[in-house]
């Protein structure tokens, strides 16, 4: 039963007890949350004190509705600090998370004008493309295209990056000084070839990170354009101050 005389809105108390049974994992991700007339007759509070308090556990992301059906736990998001110069891999095994790289494409191509512009190099000049889905606890979590001036790590192709991470091939095994990088992000809408690699319904809103990284003498070293299920995943920028 909750206190009703205890000064705290009986909605925020219900709240309370879900968000706790939903970051202990007593009600995991996809379960079905009681109804509205069951939490009722448990609680002794109104369909308005329920309605008010699902209202703000959906707008924290930690619930969703599916018409008809009823409100079920949403995943819980990954969140990760915009760190440019700290790999992905680096990141999620820091966490203790287990991460993985499905490689769709490795190879040597030639920059249009466009690719050329974002590397600082003449057209047509040779170019490593890595493309790969990357995976954390099993979960498709990102799409990655990774674009190289090809002089600067000649070779590169022959490593193996479903696991190694690429920023520690740069500088362990080519010496290079990554010191600093620039990022776009912007909201969009997964295509249909996206959202069946990230395991999305077909309309699904992405984060789409841009990023370049620049060596000590400001040479540019790499461009990724990344693509993140923004359900699955929080991204925010860390206060350098």
């Amino acid at each position: 039963m909750f206190n009703k005389n205890g000064g705290i809105p009986l909605y925020s108390q219900l709240i309370d007890v879900l968000r706790k049974q939903i970051e202990t994992g007593k009600l995991a991700p996809h379960t079905k949350l009681p109804s509205e007339r069951e939490l009722c007759k448990k609680y002794n509070i109104s369909r308005v004190t329920i309605r008010r308090a699902f209202t703000e556990l959906i707008h924290e992301g930690l619930i969703y509705t599916s018409a008809g059906k009823g409100v079920y736990v949403a995943e819980k998001k990954l969140e990760r600090k915009l760190q440019p110069l700290v790999s992905f891999t680096a990141d999620m095994r820091h966490r203790g998370m287990t991460v993985s790289s499905k490689i769709i494409e490795a190879a040597i191509i030639h920059a249009d004008k466009s690719l050329a512009n974002r590397l600082n190099v003449l057209q047509d000049t040779e170019v490593i493309k890595l493309h790969r889905l990357r995976i954390v606890e099993g979960i498709p979590i990102a799409i990655q295209f990774s674009y190289l001036p090809h002089y600067l790590c000649p070779g590169i192709l022959k490593y193996d990056f479903s696991s190694l991470p690429l920023l520690d091939i740069l500088r362990n095994e080519y010496k290079l000084k990554l010191i600093r990088a620039e990022s776009e992000i912007e909201a969009a809408l997964a295509n249909s070839h996206e959202a069946s690699l990230l395991q999305l319904p077909k309309i699904s809103a992405v984060l789409v990170v841009k990023q370049t990284t620049y060596l000590n003498n400001n040479g540019i070293i790499e461009f990724v354009h990344s693509i993140f299920p923004a359900g699955k995943y929080k991204l925010f920028i860390p206060n350098n101050s």
